[in-house]
């Protein structure tokens, strides 16, 4: 039995917590939340994530959520993807890890579900969506620039979490809203785009291609999933 339980919709955040148990070769099983059905909202569910979002990770230590918890919390349990506390570069990948979590992600959910921050003004939407993608951007750039400073903990050989979050940024910049993405274009960060290229050679990002139809080039030049469960909403 697998000391692991994700609770994942297709092409959600949990896809970052999928590619981080498979780096780490850790087996775990999965459970769909059908956010066609609100799933996310269901009283089991809001049980173990109050905040009704996705993913939670069932581990032995009780349910987590937040996705950048959820990467420390395995990352110094398995001595992988993360630097380990008493390493010299912790500091750095910790304010980095934050700032993909508090800020990009953030943003990025902004981006997705304006209506949620601004309620149902179309005119407040739009202005809400011109301003958080304007931010966007330069927050993708930072990181383009980090990566020109040749992190051990960021674009290296070995990929640690905040490749595999950024990677899944890059993803869903270029997706969604379905329709709506003019305002981003990968090869402006050459970095970030060598990056989700290099990912893709990975057996691991593969093995999540086929779990959640994801398609060929998922973060460097990504379509629309077709999973083979569940609905992307």
């Amino acid at each position: 039995m697998s000391d692991y339980r994700l609770h994942y919709a297709p092409d959600n955040a949990s896809l970052v917590i999928r590619l981080a148990l498979l780096q780490l070769g850790q087996p775990f099983e999965t459970c769909l939340v059908d956010r066609a059905t609100q799933g996310h909202k269901a009283p089991e569910y809001l049980k173990m994530n109050p905040n009704g979002l996705i993913p939670v990770l069932e581990t032995p230590d009780g349910p987590i959520f937040e996705t950048a918890a959820i990467l420390l919390w395995l990352g110094d349990r398995h001595g992988a993807l993360v630097p380990p506390p008493q390493s010299p570069q912790r500091a750095s990948f910790l304010k980095w890890l934050f700032f993909a979590s508090n800020t990009l992600h953030a943003g990025l959910r902004m981006n997705f579900y304006p209506q949620t921050y601004i309620g149902p003004d179309p005119d407040l939407q739009r202005a809400l969506l011109r301003t958080t993608r304007e931010n966007l951007v330069t927050h993708f750039g930072k990181l383009d620039a980090l990566l020109d400073q040749g992190p051990t903990w960021f674009g290296a050989s070995n990929p640690s979490a905040l490749d595999f979050y950024v990677a899944c940024f890059l993803r869903w910049a270029a997706l969604y809203p379905a329709g709506d993405t003019k305002w981003f274009d990968l090869g402006r960060f050459a970095n970030l785009q060598r990056l989700a290229t290099g990912l893709e050679s990975l057996d691991i990002v593969d093995r999540a291609r086929t779990a959640e139809g994801l398609g060929q080039h998922p973060f460097s030049a990504p379509h629309p999933p077709n999973p083979p469960e569940g609905t992307v909403l």
